[in-house]
């Protein structure tokens, strides 16, 4: 068995008939985080990568802008707490969560709550990748979705360049996921501007700011998105492509970055 299911015995009905069955499950695990001696928050999760997961996390809340914010960092995992030391000053957690009309260049059409105002990013990736790569990274990245084949209860996301994935994270949570990616590139100190981020949910606006926060311009899901998540794209430069399944996909948001030379166009 491996880490993040549990074995957990069942009946399985099927075709009129009851069959007893031991099924593997996600594991659930609550940690909480303690930074600079305070309570800050309890994250549900998957338990595994969570140094990447802590990391990613207290980036996109604005806590750390690197590695080097780091002064100390630790994971108990039997008592389920990680604890964090930063010279940084923590965010008003009230703040955090009060909306925020603004401006994102030059439209005035999005909210963000009043962390994401400070860290989302304008992407400025110059990537361009074509159809069938994007297909390609696609099917590659479900057929290594092992903790879903295994459970159906987990969400994915990859970290990938035009010719192929490079790492891949697992979570009962989607936002979970995207945080290992982001604590995995701030640990390991990844260059972004050539990446692709992949992902297994629907393209919500809090998906498409951790995205911006990345920096990554490129992003590929199997599902829908959202009406905000789409206008967050277009203010923020961020190619956003839905449905990516088989051959076909739905390209939302900046079509430059999708190589459509080789492609029969109509209007």
């Amino acid at each position: 068995m491996e880490k993040g299911t549990v074995t957990w015995d069942m009946i399985r009905i099927h075709n009129h008939t009851a069959t007893p069955v031991t099924d593997e499950v996600a594991e659930e695990f609550p940690l909480t985080l303690i930074i600079n001696g305070e309570e800050f928050a309890t994250m549900v999760c998957s338990p595994l990568n969570l140094e990447e997961l802590v990391i990613g996390y207290i980036a996109s809340e604005g806590i750390i802008r690197n590695r080097k914010d780091l002064l100390s960092f630790s994971i108990d995992e039997d008592t389920g707490f990680a604890y964090v030391e930063t010279g940084r000053n923590l965010p008003d957690l009230a703040a955090q969560q009060k909306r925020w009309i603004g401006s994102c260049c030059g439209k005035s059409r999005a909210f963000y709550f009043q962390n994401d105002a400070t860290t989302a990013k304008t992407v400025m990736s110059h990537l361009t990748i074509k159809p069938e790569q994007c297909s390609k990274l696609m099917d590659n990245f479900q057929e290594s979705a092992r903790m879903f084949q295994r459970t159906g209860g987990a969400h994915q996301a990859a970290l990938a360049t035009k010719d192929g994935i490079e790492v891949q994270f697992a979570d009962i949570g989607r936002h979970n996921a995207l945080d290992k990616l982001y604590g995995y590139t701030i640990k390991n100190r990844v260059k972004l501007k050539d990446k692709v981020i992949i992902f297994s949910g629907r393209i919500s606006s809090e998906v498409l700011l951790k995205v911006s926060k990345m920096g990554i311009g490129c992003l590929l899901s199997k599902s829908a998105p959202t009406d905000l998540a789409l206008q967050l794209a277009e203010d923020l430069n961020i190619t956003a492509v839905g449905f990516v399944r088989g051959e076909r996909m739905n390209v939302y948001t900046h079509p430059e970055r999708i190589d459509f030379h080789s492609f029969n166009t109509s209007e």
